[in-house]
């Protein structure tokens, strides 16, 4: 009979720990959730597609960014003042293109 008494009053909930696994758990539960809405939210599901693409940010600006991703490497080329004087440039602007409303593109060079 003590036997059976003690394996009913025996629990494992002894240590005071316990409690922050299971906000360990939460916070990656909250973690995970909060990525995949702020994903969803500003339409970059394709980052995790296999196509590849070239995104334009602050087209224009002085803080314009090129972001193009081919296969697994995203490559990321910001035009700058630094860049354009040194003989390792990778381009400079040159002119601008406009397109018209029936589709067609006319280039004006500076």
């Amino acid at each position: 009979m003590a036997k059976r008494r003690r394996l009913l009053t025996d629990t494992d909930d002894n240590d005071p720990l316990s409690v922050l696994t299971n906000l360990f758990d939460v916070a990656m539960v909250f973690a995970v959730a909060l990525m995949v809405a702020l994903v969803t939210r500003f339409d970059m599901t394709e980052v995790f597609s296999k196509d590849d693409y070239t995104v334009v940010k602050n087209p224009g600006t002085e803080q314009m960014e090129i972001i193009t991703k081919k296969g697994d490497k995203i490559e990321k080329y910001t035009p700058s003042q630094e860049q354009e004087s040194s003989s390792n440039s990778r381009g400079k602007k040159v002119g601008i293109a406009y397109q018209l409303e029936n589709g067609e593109i006319i280039y004006v060079p500076e």
